[in-house]
Formats: structure tokens, sequence, C-alpha cells
């Protein structure tokens, strides 16, 4: 699962396991990643502080769908397979759409979107692969498509955040667990 050390559920801190848990219940299993960073707690809380901080609001013009679909197409950009199947099922799910996670992860450009989606995607796509090119005009952009600052931080936050788990992910050699595969495609029993 990692080139790293993975440590036993049991032997992690009651916070790491007490956190690990709720996804597991949530989710049916508990995700690769979880179980890989958790070989250095400080640095777990560290980056699950800031992926919940980031992840886990919506804004009108910035939904909890929206902000994973900027993980699918930075990740596919980054050759990422975990984030792309973990997160593309969560877009499957938050979207509530079979197909869209699919779409986005191979060509956003010819998926369903909105224009703000199209300019959201567009600009963190840039910044993941791209970032000097990045100037005042495209942040411009994005208020012009309707994102307020707030929104237009949180976009270049993700894009950032995930450049740095796809890179983890590629460090450790972390595999997609096999249930992301068909999470939102087939009703949970």
């Amino acid at each position: 699962m990692s080139r790293f050390p993975v440590p036993e559920l049991a032997e992690l801190p009651a916070d790491l396991t007490e956190r690990i848990a709720e996804v597991a219940d949530k989710s049916g299993f508990v995700p690769n990643i979880f179980r890989v960073l958790a070989w250095r707690p400080v640095e777990w809380r560290a980056f699950f502080g800031y992926h919940d901080a980031l992840m886990d609001k919506e804004s009108p013009a910035l939904s909890k769908a929206d902000r994973e679909l900027i993980v699918v197409v930075t990740s596919a950009a980054n050759d990422c397979l975990y984030c792309v199947v973990a997160h593309g099922a969560i877009v499957r799910i938050r979207a509530r759409d079979p197909h869209l996670a699919d779409q986005v992860a191979v060509d956003w450009r010819k998926a369903p979107l909105s224009a703000a989606q199209n300019v959201m995607l567009e600009i963190a796509l840039m910044l993941a692969i791209e970032p000097a090119a990045v100037g005042p005009e495209h942040l411009e952009g994005l208020a012009a498509a309707g994102f307020t600052q707030d929104d237009i931080w949180d976009i270049g936050s993700i894009a950032a955040l995930f450049a740095l788990s796809n890179r983890l992910a590629h460090w450790a050699a972390v595999p997609p667990n096999d249930e992301f595969y068909l999470l939102g495609r087939v009703r949970r029993e």
C-alpha cells in the first residue's frame, strides 16, 4: 500500500483512530491515504486539517462538487491515479452524476459544465501545472465568472493542496481502494 511504513490502526493516536473510524463508518472502508499518511501523525493532522477547511464548506458560487472537480482535473494533469479515482467517486456522489467525474478526468473541456466551472477549472489547472503563468487577469476572470474573493482563494488553495497530495501519493505509491471505483455508480446495500 505504500513505500513507507503503514501503521496498524490500533497503533495510532486516539484522535487519528477516531477520525479514521468516522470516515470508515460513513464510507464503509478506510481510504488508503488515511493509513499511509498516518505514520507521521503531526503531518497527518496538518494535512487533513487543511483539507477539511477547504473541502467541507460550500458557497453559492463554489459548491462541494465544484471543489471536487478541481481535485479531479488537477490530479488528472498530475497523473495521480489515487486522487482521480478517490475524488472522482466523491464528484459522482456530490454532483449526483455517475458520468461527470470520468468526463472531467479525461477532458473537462468536453464535459457538461457551466461557463463559471470552465473558468474555474482552466485557472485551477494553470496553477497546478504552470503556476508562474497565473496573473491578475486570471483572478479577475474568476471574479467576472461570479466567484467571491474567498472562492478565488479556495480555488487556488485546492489546486495547491492537491498538487502536494498528488506528489505524496506518487512518492508513497498509494493505490486507490477498490471501493472507490464503484462509489456513486451503484447503490450501496
